[in-house]
């Protein structure tokens, strides 16, 4: 197993899962937990959920989307397995300074990295609370100096049907990508994720490197990413593309607008038995709706 895929961070300093959960607890405790600052490698922070229950790393690894893998929510943990991630290599391309491919460990080789806890939602009306571990997109983007032309930036995932069995269906239009606005990837609370609960992320998260923005529906992280474009214009998503009436470029969490197969207004966190209420941008709205000034929240979702 590789030790976390973030720079200068020995495994002597994961927290082992069976002192987490208590580690947490005294953090809490401390008043350490709602902090939202850069921190050592070592730091445990969580920046929201700070009143809600983890959702258990069995749940977390083991009830997934993402169809590389298989379309089943139990697919991709038992198809990902033996799944290599090192070595592991990005293109970055586009309006960008420098276009090159990176080896993933250079490319983000002494970005600092802290732990979030994020709400995070599916369309089909579940979600998780998730610890992850990362690094801000921006401080990567800062490094790859993109032009001032730059004004989206996309996010290709693997394309290798031999490695990934779930791309040998023709349920989507292979390779998945995914993209943001620059001020939505520039935004403090846009994370590139390279691991959960303190651990190394599992290849059915995502692994080495995938995309969370916790006001978005769920699909809208691009995992094991191997490619970072920067346009002019709004890039093609595979979702928007593949079902355009179902899934808008924005993908924004809102519970005003009904899915054309199910309502958004209600979610059931896994591992609870009743569904609540949800809330708009995720429970983000008073970082993110900013963004979205001036902007149709019914058309652009």
């Amino acid at each position: 197993m590789h030790t976390i895929r973030t720079p200068d961070l020995p495994s002597r300093e994961i927290t082992d899962e069976a002192l987490y959960w208590n580690r947490r607890e005294w953090l809490k405790a401390a008043g350490f937990v709602a902090a939202a600052l850069p921190l050592a490698p070592s730091t445990l922070a969580a920046t929201r959920g700070d009143d809600d229950e983890l959702t258990p790393w069995e749940t977390v690894t083991g009830y997934n989307n993402f169809y590389e893998f298989g379309t089943g929510k139990e697919d991709p943990k038992r198809n990902a397995q033996g799944f290599v991630t090192n070595p592991w290599s990005v293109e970055v391309s586009g309006e960008v300074k420098n276009p090159r491919t990176w080896d993933l460990d250079d490319l983000i080789r002494g970005l600092a990295v802290e732990e979030r806890v994020y709400r995070m939602r599916c369309v089909e009306a579940w979600s998780m609370v998730i610890p992850w571990n990362g690094f801000r997109l921006r401080d990567l983007i800062d490094r790859l100096e993109p032009t001032s032309k730059a004004r989206f930036v996309e996010f290709t995932t693997l394309h290798d049907v031999r490695r990934m069995p779930g791309q040998r269906s023709s349920i989507l239009d292979w390779p998945y990508t995914e993209a943001l606005r620059m001020d939505e990837a520039m935004h403090p609370l846009t994370l590139m994720v390279t691991g959960v609960y303190g651990k190394t992320l599992p290849p059915q998260n995502g692994a080495p490197l995938r995309l969370i923005v916790p006001w978005k529906y769920g699909f809208k992280g691009g995992k094991s990413i191997v490619r970072i474009r920067f346009t002019q214009r709004q890039p093609l998503t595979t979702w928007n593309v593949m079902a355009p009436h179902e899934y808008g470029f924005y993908a924004n969490v809102n519970p005003n607008v009904d899915h054309p197969r199910w309502s958004q207004k209600k979610e059931r966190r896994l591992g609870e038995f009743f569904r609540r209420d949800t809330l708009m941008f995720n429970g983000y709205a008073d970082e993110v709706a900013s963004l979205y000034t001036g902007m149709d929240l019914r058309r652009n979702y």
